[in-house]
């Protein structure tokens, strides 16, 4: 069940209440469906108790308590918890929530194809390291049913302009045309330029000890990108080392497994279908968790104007797949079954939010490594 799905579900339950004299309001056109706030809980919540609370001469509280039920009937859903004014949180049994959130990963992806992005984030990659004087953001995305946006892509920032002001620094450079990419996502607008005489820097992490340039454009943003703001990066030929120690090379690398991985299933003629994958398959709990909070982390870095919070959860994700990829395809005289399928599109799905990770950050993502 993706957030479309659900927000249908939503307006069903609104109709149900409605025809059952339990609510008088005209039942909306749409139904927001986002994943839950700070202090939220469940995969999914909406705010249709508050949309419909003054139409409805009803407090909040009152509205969800009375859709609650309506929407705990529905087939996938597990239990449905309402908090703050009037939220209600929607807990999707095991195999719908995964289902729901490869679906959701890949039909971003798919989408921001279809509208001529150039990458899986739906954002351009930008690996240099100039400077961006006065530089906007990319347009940013709305949530509306018929757009299906970008996986972790959300409007909290909306209609906000974020001002990064800073200094003649290499390392400033490249964390601020991270950020530009980064607040897009969120809905919102960077612009960057270099501070003047009597101005206050916004955007001072710590320098570099030396030119990153002789690592060549990935590593060298990774050098910088990957430490915390706070944190004085390495600049040393290990972020060249082709080995399990250096966190680039195995987020790319997982990338180009999942690539790997669909190239091989269609030679074996069969292709990924999000389905079930439970917890018991080795990995699969592990990364489908660190997959469904890749939303939060990319928020969290716009909101602290932190990259480096992207780059630590790509990591993460890439150990997750790292330790779930064997699982993949058939073995010896093994037909693919549904259960591979299923496998596969969660695999799939991991590689399209690595490669739009790293191009959020201006890292390249190749297919082959």
């Amino acid at each position: 069940m993706t957030p479309v799905e659900l927000s249908r579900t939503v307006l069903r339950a609104v109709r149900c209440a409605v025809d059952e004299g339990e609510l008088s309001v005209a039942v909306p056109v749409r139904a927001v469906v986002t994943p839950p706030g700070p202090g939220g809980c469940g995969d999914y919540a909406t705010n249709i108790a508050l949309q419909l609370a003054r139409p409805a001469g009803r407090p909040p509280r009152q509205v969800a308590e009375i859709l609650r039920p309506h929407l705990s009937r529905t087939a996938g859903v597990a239990g449905v918890e309402i908090t703050g004014p009037g939220f209600l949180n929607i807990h999707l049994e095991a195999a719908t929530a995964t289902i729901a959130l490869v679906r959701e990963i890949l039909d971003g992806h798919a989408n921001g194809h279809a509208n001529g992005h150039a990458t899986d984030s739906g954002q351009d990659s930008h690996s240099g390291h100039g400077s961006h004087e006065g530089r906007g953001s990319h347009e940013s995305h709305s949530s509306h049913e018929s757009h299906r946006t970008p996986y972790g892509h959300t409007p909290t920032l909306t209609g906000q302009v974020i001002p990064l002001r800073i200094p003649y620094d290499i390392r400033a450079e490249v964390v601020a045309d991270s950020l530009v990419r980064i607040v897009a996502t969120q809905g919102g607008r960077a612009e960057v330029g270099h501070v003047r005489a009597g101005e206050a820097v916004s955007l001072r992490p710590v320098p570099a000890p030396e030119d990153p340039a002789p690592l060549g454009a990935d590593a060298a943003r990774w050098a910088l990108l990957h430490p915390a703001a706070h944190d004085r990066p390495r600049i040393t030929a290990d972020h060249l080392a082709q080995r399990e120690s250096n966190p680039l090379f195995r987020v790319r690398y997982a990338h180009a497994r999942a690539r790997a991985l669909t190239r091989s299933a269609t030679r074996l003629g069969f292709h990924g279908e999000p389905g079930d994958v439970p917890g018991d398959v080795p990995g699969a709990e592990v990364l489908v968790r660190e997959l469904a909070g890749y939303p939060h982390a990319l928020s969290a870095a716009a909101a602290q104007h932190a990259p480096d919070r992207l780059a630590r959860h790509l990591v993460a994700i890439a150990d997750a797949f790292l330790a779930f990829q064997h699982t993949v395809l058939p073995l010896g005289d093994e037909k693919p079954s549904a259960a591979h399928r299923a496998r596969l599109a969660l695999a799939e799905a991991a590689g399209t939010v690595l490669a739009g990770g790293l191009s959020l950050l201006g890292i390249s993502a190749p297919d082959y490594l």
